[in-house]
């Protein structure tokens, strides 16, 4: 969340107070700019504080009160300064397991820190090679800047567990891999054990996040492309979730939301991303749907992912280009501004949330609607165009 968030996100409706007398069950009719909708006003004096009927129908039907706004804030529960009426994304009580954190600046840490914010207890598994290092880090106070949440307090991670989730069970792992020296000392570090252990541990998660993605040969051309390195992009990036999910789902709670991250480049051409990987994520994207419908038909759980801009993280950096395509987006995103690592969190957080109970089988865009957009507007070819330009 946005360091100028609290520990919930709220909604907070701006209105008059009005004295309450008794609860009005019936239903009332309200103009908005000369339409009429019904209202259901059962128990609304509890909730709007009327003092009778005649004064909740004047307040609302005079020509010249103007509709009032609806103001989007971050609120500390513990803030009793504020109004009342809120709409909180509360998820006190979940437990969340994201895959695929190994440092602070990428967007698996960014959903950790917002599904925390807004209450839940988080577990991490980290790929085992960057096990060491981060849990050293976290251990000696090295990202504690970046744990601040809305509230002042430190995001806690309960637990940190070894994974490699290009291997379903230990029988999947080669003999090179078993004995490299970056896996000596961990265990139980395949998808399949990994669960079994959460589910030793904790009994149930709430909340499943797919956070990682590999291509070995990204940099180069689909047609440069081997079929190894294809195969690998597709492995690590898209059936990794599947995996994930399908060894999960067993101690996954019924309302439960899973969540992945894709990328436009699996419906664009992006040029650079290469080795498979947009095949990787249009995979992703199109298993998703269908996840949606086996995980919330067998156990009532919700899949989405979130079709992020681009961000400098490490694992972007790694592209060569990133910079550049941010650029690109500023230019051409109908938002001119740099996507924050935040807004995909909250994204997260909201569809982690009871808010989002209808919302299943969905890519969610979160990049300033860059998706949206047909061509570069930035081109020298449409320079004489009347293109909107910001008044500030």
């Amino acid at each position: 969340m946005a360091a100028s968030a609290a520990s919930s996100l709220q909604i907070t409706i701006a209105r008059p107070s009005i004295l309450s007398t008794k609860g009005i069950s019936s239903f009332c009719s309200t103009k908005f700019g000369g339409e009429t909708r019904k209202l259901s006003c059962n128990r609304l004096a509890s909730s709007c504080h009327v003092s009778s009927i005649q004064h909740f129908w004047r307040s609302f039907t005079s020509t010249t009160q103007k509709l009032q706004k609806v103001v989007t804030k971050a609120k500390s529960e513990a803030d009793d300064s504020r109004p009342a009426s809120v709409l909180p994304i509360d998820l006190r009580g979940k437990r969340a397991f994201i895959a695929g954190i190994a440092d602070d600046n990428g967007y698996g840490w960014a959903i950790a820190k917002s599904l925390a914010a807004a209450g839940a207890e988080i577990l991490v598994g980290t790929w085992v090679p960057a096990l060491n290092i981060f849990e050293t880090s976290l251990r000696r106070g090295k990202f504690d800047e970046s744990r601040v949440l809305p509230d002042g307090s430190l995001m806690e991670i309960t637990k940190v567990y070894p994974l490699d989730a290009v291997f379903d069970s230990l029988e999947d792992v080669p003999e090179d891999i078993k004995t490299n020296k970056r896996y000596a000392g961990s265990s139980k570090w395949t998808v399949s054990e990994v669960a079994e252990s959460v589910k030793e541990d904790f009994g149930s998660i709430d909340i499943l996040v797919h956070s990682l993605a590999n291509g070995p040969e990204v940099t180069k051309p689909l047609l440069e492309t081997s079929r190894r390195g294809y195969l690998a992009a597709i492995s690590a990036s898209s059936y990794s979730y599947v995996s994930l999910l399908k060894h999960f789902l067993p101690i996954m709670n019924p309302g439960g939301s899973s969540i992945s991250l894709t990328y436009i480049a699996s419906e664009r051409i992006i040029p650079g991303y290469g080795g498979g990987m947009s095949s990787a994520k249009a995979a992703l994207e199109s298993d998703t749907r269908v996840l949606a419908f086996e995980a919330g038909r067998k156990q009532k759980v919700r899949v989405n992912t979130i079709s992020a801009g681009p961000l400098r993280s490490r694992a972007a950096k790694a592209i060569g280009f990133i910079d550049m395509m941010i650029d690109y987006s500023i230019a051409n995103a109908p938002l001119q501004r740099e996507l924050s690592a935040d807004e995909v969190g909250n994204t997260a957080a909201f569809l982690a949330s009871p808010l989002a109970s209808a919302i299943t089988g969905a890519v969610i865009y979160v990049d300033n609607g860059l998706n949206a957009m047909g061509v570069g507007v930035d081109s020298p070819i449409f320079k004489d165009l009347n293109i909107p330009k910001s008044t500030e």
